[in-house]
């Protein structure tokens, strides 16, 4: 099974506005990113585009990667309007052309657009993993940032539409 690491809106506006577990989940994205390069996987990245005006609008500061994020000059940036990383991108025929069948997921937010592209993947038959806090957001009137983080890792995702593994596990399928 061909393996890709997914990154999803790791973005500076998103990032600036001090998500919940901020530091740990960048230097769980950035292990994951080094497992991935170390073992020759595939490193993906998705930005979003919040359209002109938004903090997230094409080509701001805001819209950039965020700055411990540096891409190589061979990896994917898919750019995106939307919730799901795929509807109008082009990452789905990106991945069927590499062969792709197993997306190792990561990124912001968790309850938006991880939540989305985790179920659209599914439903396009992609055998997806999600590593234990390597997905973050902010905290609701409702719920504080790690609660969402714990519900949707063990609630929504867990068994059918994702395996949410802990960080070794991810490591040793971004090096194999």
């Amino acid at each position: 099974m061909k393996t890709a690491l997914l990154v999803i809106d790791v973005q500076q506006a998103m990032i600036d506005e001090r998500p919940a577990r901020m530091d740990e989940f960048l230097l769980n994205l950035k292990l994951l990113i080094d497992a991935a390069h170390s073992g020759g996987t595939e490193v993906i990245y998705v930005r979003h585009d919040g359209g002109e005006g938004d903090t997230l609008a094409y080509g701001t500061e805001g819209w950039q990667l965020e700055r411990s994020l540096k891409p190589r000059e061979d990896e994917q940036i898919f750019d995106k309007r939307f919730g799901s990383a795929f509807r109008q991108t082009g990452l789905q025929d990106y991945l069927i052309s590499r062969g792709i069948t197993r997306l190792v997921v990561c990124g912001m937010q968790t309850e938006y657009c991880i939540d989305t592209s985790v179920k659209v993947a599914f439903e396009l038959g992609y055998s997806v993993v999600i590593p234990a806090s390597a997905t973050t957001t902010y905290s609701n009137p409702f719920l504080s940032g790690d609660k969402l983080i714990h519900y949707y890792e063990r609630m929504i995702w867990h068994e059918p539409l994702a395996q949410v593994v802990d960080l070794e596990d991810a490591f040793s399928l971004l090096k194999a």
